[in-house]
């Protein structure tokens, strides 16, 4: 019982920490390991060439080198869609997206024909798919080959059609036949339009790109944010076959943002809490359960991972604090860690971690500490070493503030301000003071105390009347040597008859006590006399040593009740008893009939057979001739089957009178006597032609 209470006290305690702050941890293992599972190749291949790229791709981002060996497959269906003419658009930019990966065979001709061919699309494009397909093919096979000429001569033009789906929010249409705005959509047209800026073979209007960074800027204005510090990407159900939760939306957006500010080398003035805000809401996922979403995520997280390459803005690259552990015991002298890394968990720049305030749970007041923590460098941990002072076993939030220790590396890293963490210090509690006594009403003089051991083992016996009283008291204090008040707090009477009372025990300051008058309590224990178990329990989410234990029994002696005294309620039904043994099934059989005497039956039966006994008497006194019977091979079989069929009548006869009814009887009786008229005649002719023959010689 014990075991259990306390199993349910921790996760009473770590259902608290989820509920009083985020905990964002940067990617781990645990994401390698899944990304093997979740990308299980069938049949030695990924699926479409969709899929084949976003499971390379993660698989690239994540580090995981003992990938499965789909080069050969992979590499197949590269080379067949990119030289199959009637690929469409969607299948060569996949295609190209995942030669770049693999490093296909492919010569300059079937490049330079797909460039050829992807920029006679571009003319006929009319939708925003159309154009990122084309688009980034091209940026695809310029990445790959130089020998190729994929720039673009008119790209003002298109930059101009692009940016005509654009809507005043920052969102932006599929197409022009479309009322309807997105902001997946959104990510992807920043995308396209950094490949226009890329592919130009002169230097794109700088207007344009102004109207777009503003369009950035109020794209970023309406983001999402949870009280965590979370930021994302919503994204309104306009479309329910292509519409794109916030996952897909914020993954596609940093994915624009970024391709902009690399083609462009422009500074967006985008604050870098929201960059953060985006960093967290993406690890805030955890490990997503499906191989799209978790694409999503590992590919955003990258392109936060190496923001500082495209120079975005200052304080681009977000940088994560985890925790691992947010439970310290006093009891195994616990040190509270810090560590902060990259989202991909790279290693950070060098850093100081400060714990600046600390909150009681609960309160709004706050203790100013400012107390820097010791770098671990063989753990890459920051360590608090000791606890302050005015810390004790209890719930806090800890405020937490990462300083950056060279000034350059404010340009290029995000910390997010300060942190606040739900820290838990528990401990073993002390419980001195224990005991129980009964006392006399009247007088309040001690008639009967016992000393407890809580926890321990007890079982003492005590008795009482409704004149007297019931008084338990202890003393709760902390490691430090503070007193503890727990959350739980309870004293249980059980009757003997199942009935239970609940008494919460009160704290004076000093110690718990509780005082049962039962002179005042005798309707609400129904004026039940008898034996009552008592029950003890204590427990709070910090305390290691919570108990819920017997302390033994209290034989009470009350008034009989009066007429109109309340009656205990019904003891409640156990829901499980239902699914328990049910009572045996006891069958009831009809009585057996009377039956005669066996001496009885004996004699009848000799009745019975007491004809045919004299029947064969009958067939010997007259000299009945049982010689003549045919010769022949036919006739003797007629007149065989003849006498066998008188036997079987005989023995029709015979289960007649042991098991059979009337009605089968005589329709056995029918078919043997069809049976022995046509055999018993073929006999008679033959001994009729036999005796003719005879007289006539």
């Amino acid at each position: 019982m014990v075991r259990k209470f306390g199993f349910l006290v921790a996760a009473i305690l770590v259902l608290a920490s989820i509920c009083e702050s985020a905990i964002f941890n940067p990617i781990s293992e645990s994401h390698r390991s899944a990304a093997l599972e979740i990308f299980s190749p069938s049949d030695g291949s990924f699926g479409s060439l969709e899929e084949t790229y976003e499971a390379l791709r993660t698989f690239e981002v994540l580090g995981i080198e003992k990938k499965p060996d789909i080069r050969t497959s992979a590499c197949a269906s590269v080379v067949d869609t990119i030289w199959s003419t009637s690929s469409p658009l969607k299948d060569l930019f996949h295609a190209l997206r995942l030669n770049g990966i693999l490093k296909c065979e492919l010569n300059n001709e079937a490049l330079g024909g797909i460039a050829s061919r992807l920029k006679d699309s571009l003319n006929d494009a009319n939708s925003l798919f159309d154009f990122h397909y084309s688009v980034g093919g091209l940026v695809l096979i310029k990445d790959q080959i130089s020998e190729v000429d994929v720039h673009l001569e008119d790209a003002d033009k298109k930059f101009r059609s692009i940016k005509a789906l654009s809507q005043s929010d920052g969102r932006w249409r599929i197409s022009s036949s479309n009322t309807e705005s997105s902001t997946d959509a959104a990510g992807i047209a920043l995308e396209t339009l950094a490949g226009v800026i890329s592919l130009a073979s002169s230097e794109i209007d700088q207007s344009l790109i102004a109207t777009l960074k503003n369009d950035i800027v109020k794209l970023f204005d309406g983001i999402e944010r949870y009280d965590d510090g979370a930021c994302y990407f919503d994204e309104k159900l306009v479309d329910a076959s292509r519409h794109q939760g916030p996952l897909s939306a914020s993954s596609s957006v940093v994915r624009g943002i970024t391709a902009f500010a690399a083609a462009t080398s422009e500074s967006l003035n985008l604050p870098g809490e929201k960059i953060l805000g985006l960093a967290k809401f993406f690890l805030g996922i955890g490990i997503p359960g499906s191989a799209k979403d978790f694409y999503h995520q590992i590919d955003a997280l990258s392109f936060l991972e190496n923001i500082r390459q495209v120079f975005i803005f200052a304080g681009s690259i977000p940088l994560i604090s985890s925790f691992p552990a947010t439970v310290l015991s006093v009891t195994r002298k616990d040190q509270l860690k810090v560590r902060v890394s990259t989202v991909l968990g790279s290693a950070s720049p060098p850093l100081s971690v400060k714990l600046m305030q600390i909150f009681t749970s609960g309160s709004k007041d706050a203790s100013v500490v400012d107390q820097k923590l010791k770098f671990d460098a063989d753990n890459a941990v920051h360590v608090l070493e000791t606890l302050p002072a005015n810390v004790g076993v209890g719930s806090y939030i800890f405020s937490f503030e990462v300083i950056l220790d060279n000034p350059e590396d404010k340009k290029n890293y995000a910390t997010g301000g300060r942190t606040k963490v739900s820290i838990h210090v528990t401990g073993v509690i002390k419980v001195d003071s224990s005991e129980i006594a009964i006392l006399d009403s009247d007088l309040g003089s001690t008639e009967t105390q016992k000393k407890l051991e809580l926890p321990g083992e007890n079982a003492i016996s005590l008795s009482a009347n409704h004149l007297q009283k019931l008084r338990l008291s202890f003393r709760l204090t902390t490691p430090f040597g503070h007193a503890f008040k727990p959350h739980q707090a309870f004293l249980k009477l059980r009757h003997e008859s199942g009935v239970e009372h609940i008494f919460v025990v009160g704290n004076s300051g000093e110690k718990f006590e509780i005082l049962l008058d039962f002179l005042g309590l005798v309707d609400k224990l129904f004026y039940l006399s008898g034996k009552y178990d008592i029950e003890l329990t204590v427990g709070d989410s910090v305390m290691e040593n919570s108990f819920l234990q017997p302390l033994g029994s209290v034989e009470l002696d009350l008034p009989d009740a009066p007429e109109k005294a309340a009656r205990p309620p019904p003891l409640p039904v156990n829901p499980y008893s239902r699914y328990g043994p049910k009572a045996e099934i006891s069958h009831i059989f009809r009585a057996p009939e009377k039956r005669p005497p066996q001496e009885l039956s004996f004699a009848f039966l000799g009745l019975v057979l007491l004809p045919l006994i004299g029947f064969l008497a009958g067939l010997y006194h007259i000299r009945a001739n049982l010689k003549n019977l045919p010769k022949s091979t036919v006739p003797a079989t007629f007149a065989f089957l003849f006498h066998l069929g008188i036997a079987a009548v005989l023995v029709l006869y015979a289960l007649f009178w042991l098991k059979l009814d009337l009605f089968t009887t005589l329709k056995a009786l029918g078919l043997l006597g069809i049976f022995l008229m046509f055999v018993g005649h073929k006999t008679l002719s033959h001994l009729a032609s036999t005796s003719s023959k005879l007289k006539s010689s």
